[in-house]
């Protein structure tokens, strides 16, 4: 064998061995980073997270930290709010109490409406308070369907940065009543609460 065809051995065996480490260090192909759920869209008939927090943040002012994290848990546990009502509260309790609240309830298509609630409650609870409010509401069919009684749904309480969230319930209809500061009496949560147009001292 000639000094040129060993050459050539020599080389195309070269080339062969370059071929394989080269064709192992080909980087493996990396697959797409899991993406977040998409974010909820807020329909003609719904509020956005952003249009919850504005209207929260006018509502409660200085003390609204922690209401960002609130609206999400919300938003993430039942959707999108068709309306919310924004108002305030006092309620007193030794073991048995009762609430009392005003406010305005507010949707896309269906105008503006005074409301008023009113409610008994049972718990480990003693004591007044007094709150703002703000109240998501889900699956309103008519701005006159809040006139009933709502009562508290088990599990639902949450407590994150001064805020307390409890959810209610009748006929398919959910309300989230979120309260600052000193209306995260919980305890007083144990009972429902009357929806009425006009205002009561009767709580049944």
């Amino acid at each position: 064998m000639t000094f040129a065809s060993r050459l050539a051995a020599a080389t195309l065996a070269a080339m062969l061995c370059g071929l394989v480490p080269a064709a192992a260090q080909q980087p493996v192909p990396q697959q797409p980073a899991p993406q977040p759920p998409p974010r909820a869209q807020p329909s003609p008939d719904t509020f956005g997270p952003d249009e919850l927090l504005g209207a929260g943040h006018k509502f409660f002012g200085n003390v609204s930290r922690g209401l960002a994290s609130v609206i999400e848990r919300a938003v993430s546990q039942w959707g999108l709010p068709n309306g919310y009502v924004l108002g305030e509260e006092g309620s007193g309790a030794f073991v048995a109490g009762l609430r009392y609240g005003e406010g305005t309830l507010y949707t896309k298509n269906a105008g503006d409406l005074r409301v008023y609630w009113q409610g008994p409650s049972v718990g480990f609870d003693w004591g007044g308070d007094g709150a703002r409010t703000m109240t998501l509401v889900y699956n309103l069919p008519s701005t006159n369907a809040i006139y009933q009684r709502f009562a508290g749904i088990n599990g639902s309480a949450y407590i994150v940065g001064g805020f307390g969230m409890t959810a209610l319930t009748a006929n398919n209809i959910v309300l989230v009543p979120i309260r600052s500061g000193l209306g995260l009496r919980l305890g007083a949560n144990i009972g429902y609460l009357k929806y009425t147009p006009n205002a009561t001292w009767n709580p049944f």
